[in-house]
């Protein structure tokens, strides 16, 4: 696994961002609204970029979104050093320059992900589990150096994020790699191409043309150059479809884009029946005697699988109903996170300085490290539990994967209920653990969702276009949060503004995530139901058909 977990390790550092907001706003003189704009600006990178960036990699592999990842990364912390050494910036600029730290942050994750996912498909819940807990894990990482290094002094944190942002981004390239599994194309003989009428992609079978059948005989194959993950379509010439209608749901890239993807390629050792010349080109190597529908004599197991039987993006994704279900689910609970995730300084601030007034700032600086710290473990544990528990959901219960949503809507459900009625700071360790669960539990399961609903092949631009819900459903919760906090605030004889009203300074902003997590909780139970109908009329389908 440790090719994808070093390049994902400070992917998440949105989290951290709690650990020195309410001190940078307080010596830039900002408002919560004002630094929350700046904390949504980093999740607009991180979210609202993700359609090019799998559109990139899934063309161009994971390696060099990893490059530019660490540069961004490095860019967008380097100016916050300054702006706070200096007591003075534009939050125009400043927003600027977290959304790089979001974009290079989303980069990083997507390559991890994709690579995770291609190198274990057989297990791509557990697989892809590890670099997003490390993606969770990240700012539990920096915020523990922070406080060990650098107590309370907050322009030297903001110095090791820019440093190790970048450098372990960068270190992470070196150990990124797709590994093309036991069977290869080399010794293919047959590809897969469009589907014809009854027919998946992955169960309609080509004779290769004349060209690549000669670099076959000699011993090349034309994709054994690439690497593995990346498409061929600038390096294999297109061959014309042979009979029937094109099925767009089938990438037009090149035919062996998406078996290179899969890491499948029909097994060397089958024996394949040679047919007439006038045979139909397109004729299906279906078994007579099989005892699954539309069982294929060539293939592997992964090939089995529906994430490698599907191909649905693009427009054909926008006009899905499960899409927008999935959309839906991912922008409620993500927005629900993301406030606690943005304002868990704020929460401390608050809490403290009316619980004792005697605390000093050094203190609530290192309360705010420790719940920044516990957000990031809650979400690791989250994220690596769903992943683990979505396989065994799966292969042991056959049961859906949405059914650890609807495990997380329960526990945002529970952190908004604590946050509503905690008055003690000692226990705010609640509300940040169970958000952080929570939001891991979401983030664990959610790409093997996407992987098996819409097929892995476009997995990175699907993914894409699922994390654009949280820019919108982030910005209300935070934007919402910031105008309640602010409405309770007081300006400082300094300039500076704080909350000496305690609980009361956002407790009505966790009422309105409190409904929203009601309404997530019953889309995601609609959506289980909806996938379970769908699935057996495909069955009842597949049966007729065979």
């Amino acid at each position: 696994m440790r090719h994808g977990t070093p390049a994902d390790h400070p992917a998440s550092l949105q989290y951290v961002y709690s650990a020195w907001a309410p001190q940078f706003a307080d010596r830039l003189h900002l408002t919560t609204t004002q630094s929350n704009l700046i904390g949504l600006a980093g999740n607009l990178g991180m979210y609202s970029m993700g359609v090019p960036i799998g559109l990139f990699v899934d063309h161009r592999g994971p390696r060099p979104a990893v490059i530019v990842g660490s540069l961004l990364l490095g860019m967008g912390y380097f100016p916050f050093r300054a702006a706070y050494d200096n007591s003075s910036g534009s939050v125009a600029l400043l927003c600027f320059f977290s959304y790089l730290t979001g974009l290079g942050g989303c980069m990083a994750f997507a390559a991890s992900v994709k690579t995770s996912a291609l190198n274990w498909p057989h297990h791509r819940g557990t697989a892809t589990a590890f670099p997003l807990a490390a993606f969770g894990l990240s700012a539990f990482f920096f915020s523990v150096c922070g406080s060990i290094f650098f107590p309370g002094n907050t322009s030297s944190f903001l110095m090791l994020l820019a440093i190790g942002t970048f450098t372990l981004t960068f270190v992470g390239f070196f150990f990124l790699r797709v590994y093309p599994h036991a069977h290869t194309h080399t010794n293919a003989s047959y590809h897969a191409v469009p589907s014809g009428a009854g027919l998946s992609d992955s169960q309609q079978l080509r004779r290769p043309s004349s060209e690549e059948a000669k670099l076959t005989r000699n011993g090349h194959s034309p994709f054994q150059d690439a690497e593995p993950g990346t498409s061929l379509a600038a390096q294999t010439p297109s061959t014309p479809d042979v009979g029937g209608p094109v099925d767009y749901s089938t990438p037009s890239r090149g035919a062996g884009h998406a078996d290179l993807e899969a890491g499948y390629t029909p097994s060397p050792t089958a024996t394949v029946v040679d047919e007439p010349e006038d045979a139909d080109e397109t004729s299906s190597l279906v078994s007579k005697s099989s005892s699954m529908p539309g069982d294929v004599l060539v293939q592997s197991s992964v090939d089995m699988d529906r994430s490698h039987r599907v191909d649905i993006r693009g427009l054909r994704l926008l006009c899905n109903l499960e899409f927008w279900q999935m959309f839906a689910i991912m922008g409620i609970l993500a927005g629900i996170g993301l406030m606690t995730i943005n304002n868990i300084g704020h929460n401390v601030n608050a809490l403290w300085k009316h619980y004792d007034d005697s605390v000093d700032e050094a203190f609530i600086v290192q309360r705010q490290q420790v719940h920044v710290s516990i957000l990031s473990v809650g979400s690791f544990a989250g994220r690596l539990l769903s992943g683990v528990g979505s396989d065994f959901l799966v292969k042991s219960l056959k049961a859906s994967r949405v059914w650890c949503l609807v495990l997380a809507s329960f526990i945002f459900c529970i952190a908004q209920i604590c946050a509503i009625n905690i008055v003690n700071p000692h226990l705010l360790g609640l509300v940040s653990g169970l958000s952080g669960l929570g939001y891991g539990f979401l983030f664990g399961v959610f790409p093997s969702i996407v992987a098996e609903t819409f097929g892995i092949h476009g997995l990175s631009q699907n993914w894409g276009f699922m994390t654009l819900s949280p820019v919108i459903s982030g910005n209300i919760f935070n934007l919402f949060y910031g105008t309640v906090f602010d409405s309770h605030s007081i300006e400082g004889t300094h300039g500076e503004y704080s909350c000496p009203d305690g609980l009361m300074c956002y407790k009505d902003a966790y009422f309105v995530t409190l409904g929203a997590c009601g309404i997530g909780l019953l889309v995601t139970l609609y959506t289980i139901r909806h996938q379970y109908l769908e699935r057996l009329k495909e069955e009842g389908k597949g049966t007729a058909e065979d």
